[in-house]
Order: structure tokens, then C-alpha cells, then sequence
């Protein structure tokens, strides 16, 4: 062995018989003095310790204050420090449940759910073909954060650069599986990330029943059912247009009359209209006091259509009104919200047989959809055949809605190119009204990702009482024509 003074490495020639062998180099090896290693653990542990009381700044005072109260009294300080925490918890989670789910109880079933899904997150990952080889190395998609609202759980994912969310997409059945999901869809979060929504307790199983007639209504959100994620699900008519599109028993007509449910306090205050285009008799008719005593109402074709270019009408003299004036509608007495409803609107627009009516309606109904949103006119529409040609206008709706649909290729019919493939199974909602009435994938005009929702169900009893508290004098007993 000899030490070279200028390379500073060791040259060892292993012992071998033949003198023709090459040395074997090799590093020296260099002794750390203890103390050293001591200074460096302890800096490494006290910066994880900070590490971990900034992250953690609730439950590090929490420590704090029982090793205080501990030092100060003994042992009845924590006792009692304990016993007043937990009657705090109990008194905000009783008197604030919606501040006590967002501070606390969301916060900790994320970070469950995140500890719960990361046991297996490279394993199913693997197996679904999500991780990608590069230079020997296996490169797997990050589970960064989980929020869970109890019902359903968003995973918050860092792709491997390359992936895209159309990786995630076709594997969703395998994600869904493996994970212990009953459904599992793909939003596009950020760019190199993307949220895998899984849905674990079904919060639209039940009917929902009508849900109580608001005491201030808000215009721009009126709730009418429940979101899968066990939120309120709300609809907004004043300053856009509502396109529901479904099958016959989907639950179009519960729909509808929640949003008039949810409108009735405005009406009676005047500052909110209903105009009703009922050409089957049969939807709007049962309630046809309330559009008699705040609106109007018509179920002849010809009717109808006088009625809609009446409207357009209205709508262009407002506007002239407001020209110069006003940017935005706000509702009042002397200008109130107008919400036009219309079921089955294809009748009108295609089926009827009279062809210039048909043109008149979908010209009023085009100049509505196109001119009335900033003046305070909002069309609701349903329909159950939603082909381009039986609603060449359809794209004049911002939001829209597909209830039970027959064939796959309706729901991008319905809600634009690609809604199917982002999670939108509308056709495959179950026919029976004890599963399926009333669910629906909505997509919105500032949100292309569909979601799954369904409305509370308005029965007869309900528009009775409805017309009985809202409707007074001679617009309450229902008309006979209605009746017969």
C-alpha cells in the first residue's frame, strides 16, 4: 500500500501472482469526529421539531398548554383543561355545524383518508398502469392532499410529467375498484395535476323530498335538491338559460316546479314573473293558479307562441329602458325577473304541424335565449329529445341538465363533446322512480366538468299547498278546463 501526496487517494495492489495486474483505487476513508455527528443530529431533529409545530399549530398549543397546566397544578390542570376542550367542541359543534365541519371535522377525515389511501397508492398504481419507466427507475404519480366531505373524497394527484388526464380517465374503472369507490371521475385540477373524485357513500340513494319554500330567495342560486357530495344542489335562472333534457319519468316536471317553489317568495313580492308554455296540459296545468295570479299561462300552440313574441316584446321595450342606464338586471317591482317555462319545447319547435308557428316559435325563442339574460329574462326549457334537429338552438343555453337519457351519445348531446367521457353516465341513471327519479349530470356554463346531482321530488300535495298559501281569491279554485 502506498499513499499518493498529490491525489490524495490510497493505491492498493491486491495481492496477485500476476505482475501484469492493475492497481485498485479506492477513496480514503476519513473518521468524523463524534462531536460533529452529535451537533448535526441534534440540528436535524430540532429543525423536524419546528418543522412539525408549524404544521401543526393547533395540536403543538394544545401540548403546550397541558405541559402549563400540568406544571402549574398538577394533575388536576390537564383534567380540567381537557374536560373544558371537549365541552367547547361539543357546544361548536352543536350551535355551528357548518364552521365545526369546515374547521375540524373535514380536516381530519382528510387526513385519514390520505394516510388510508397512500398504504396502497403505489400498488394501485402499478397494477392500473399508471407509473412509467424511465432510466431504470419506476417514476409514480404523487397523492399530494385528500378532502373529503364524508360522501365523497378528492384526491388531489401530481402526475408524472408526461401523463395527461385522459391517462386517468381510462383507468377509472380500475381506481374505483381499487380504491373501494362506487364511483370514480376525473377532474382536470392544474396544470401536471389532476383530482380523482371518488364517490363512497351515495348521498342520492333516498328521494328527496320537496324541500321548504325559502323566506329570501337568492335569484342566482335557488336550491332545488342535493349534490353527490351531500351539498345543497342550486340552480340559477336570473342571468342565464335552464336546458333540461330526459326521458319520460326522468323527473323534468319535479325540476321544474322546485325551481317555481324556490321563486314563489319573489313572485308574491313582485319582483319576479312566471310565464307558463304547457303544450301537453298535463306538467304545468296542476298549478296553473299560480301562473294565472303572477304570470301567464297558455297551453295552445298558437297561444303559446303569441304569448313568447309578446314577451320579446316586453323584453326589447326594457331594454330600451335600461340602455344607458343599467349594465345588469336587478330585479324589482317596476322591472321584476321574468322566467319563462316551457315543457316540452321540442313539440313546439318540430313536432307541431303548422310550420310557420313553428318558425315564430323558435325565432321568439332564439331573440329570449340570445337578447333577455341582461334585461331580467330567463327561459327553462325541457325536453325529451334532444337532437340538433329537434332544438337547433340548444347551444344557446349556458347551463344544462341530462336527467335519464336513452342512448350514450344524448348525454354529449346534452351537455357538449366529451361530458360522457368526463363522468356523465345520464344513460345509465335506473329507470325505476325509487332509484333514479329527479338524478341528473348538470354542466354549467363556468364549469365544463359534469356533476352528479338529484332533485327534491314536488309532489301533488306540495303544488296544492303551494297554490292554497301563495294564490288568493278567484285564481284558487283550479280552472274546470284544468280540472277535466
Amino acid at each position: 500500500m502506498s499513499l499518493s501526496p498529490f491525489s490524495g487517494e490510497q493505491i492498493v495492489q491486491v495481492t496477485n501472482p500476476d505482475p501484469f495486474a492493475k492497481p485498485v483505487l479506492r477513496s480514503p476513508v476519513l473518521h468524523t469526529p463524534l462531536w460533529m455527528i452529535s451537533i448535526a443530529q441534534l440540528a436535524r431533529l430540532a429543525y423536524k421539531l419546528l418543522r412539525l409545530m408549524f404544521r401543526h399549530p393547533v395540536i403543538t398549543l394544545m401540548l403546550g398548554a397541558l405541559c402549563a397546566s400540568w406544571w402549574r397544578f398538577g394533575w388536576p390542570g390537564p383534567v380540567a383543561l381537557t374536560m373544558a376542550l371537549c365541552a367547547g367542541s361539543v357546544l361548536w359543534w352543536q350551535r355551528w355545524p357548518d364552521s365545526w365541519s369546515a374547521r375540524v371535522a373535514e380536516p381530519m377525515r382528510g387526513r385519514y383518508r390520505l394516510w388510508h389511501y397512500k398504504r396502497q397508492w403505489a400498488a394501485l398504481m402499478t397494477v392500473s398502469r399508471l407509473t412509467i419507466g424511465y432510466h431504470g427507475r419506476i417514476l409514480v404519480p404523487a397523492l399530494d392532499a385528500v378532502t373529503s366531505t364524508g360522501y365523497v373524497d378528492r384526491l388531489s394527484v401530481r402526475m408524472v410529467p408526461g401523463q395527461s388526464a385522459e391517462d386517468f380517465a381510462g383507468r377509472t374503472g380500475n381506481l374505483a375498484h381499487g380504491l373501494k369507490a362506487q364511483l370514480c371521475r376525473i377532474r382536470t385540477a392544474s396544470p401536471g395535476r389532476v383530482t380523482v373524485e371518488l364517490v363512497i357513500h351515495d348521498a342520492l340513494a333516498q328521494v328527496i323530498p320537496a324541500l321548504p319554500v325559502p323566506q329570501h330567495p337568492d335569484l342566482h342560486a335557488i336550491e332545488v335538491g342535493r349534490r353527490e357530495d351531500g351539498q345543497p344542489w342550486t340552480v340559477r335562472p336570473h342571468g342565464s338559460h335552464l336546458l333540461i333534457a330526459g326521458s319520460t319519468g326522468a323527473g323534468k316536471a319535479s325540476l321544474l316546479w322546485g325551481i317555481i317553489r324556490g321563486l314563489l317568495p319573489a313572485v308574491r313580492a313582485g319582483t319576479a314573473r312566471i310565464l307558463g308554455a304547457d303544450p301537453k296540459l298535463m306538467e304545468l296545468a296542476y298549478g296553473r293558479a299560480l301562473f294565472d295570479a303572477f304570470g301567464r299561462y297558455e297551453a295552445d300552440p298558437d297561444r303559446i307562441t303569441g304569448m313568447l313574441e309578446d314577451t320579446v316584446t316586453e323584453m326589447q321595450a326594457r331594454a330600451g329602458q335600461l340602455a344607458g342606464h343599467h349594465r345588469e338586471h336587478h330585479p324589482s317591482r317596476e322591472h321584476p325577473f321574468t322566467a319563462l317555462f316551457v315543457d316540452e319545447v321540442a313539440f313546439l319547435t318540430a313536432y307541431q304541424a303548422d310550420r310557420k308557428l313553428r318558425d315564430r316559435t323558435l325565432a321568439a325563442l332564439a331573440t329570449l335565449t340570445t337578447q333577455g339574460r341582461a334585461v331580467g329574462y330567463s327561459v327553462i326549457a325541457a325536453l325529451q329529445d334532444p337532437r340538433k334537429d329537434v332544438l337547433t338552438i340548444r347551444n344557446l343555453f349556458p347551463d344544462r341538465i341530462a336527467m335519464r337519457l336513452d342512448e350514450p351519445e344524448q348525454v354529449d348531446m346534452v351537455l357538449g363533446d366529451g361530458a360522457r367521457d368526463r363522468g356523465a353516465l345520464a344513460d345509465q341513471i335506473p329507470a325505476d322512480p325509487a332509484l333514479g327519479a329527479g338524478m341528473a349530470y348538470v354542466r354549467l356554463e363556468a364549469d365544463p366538468d359534469p356533476v352528479r346531482v338529484r332533485a327534491a321530488w314536488v309532489s301533488d300535495q306540495d303544488i296544492t299547498a303551494m297554490c292554497r298559501q301563495y294564490v288568493t281569491g278567484p285564481a284558487w279554485p283550479m280552472p274546470a278546463e284544468v280540472m277535466t
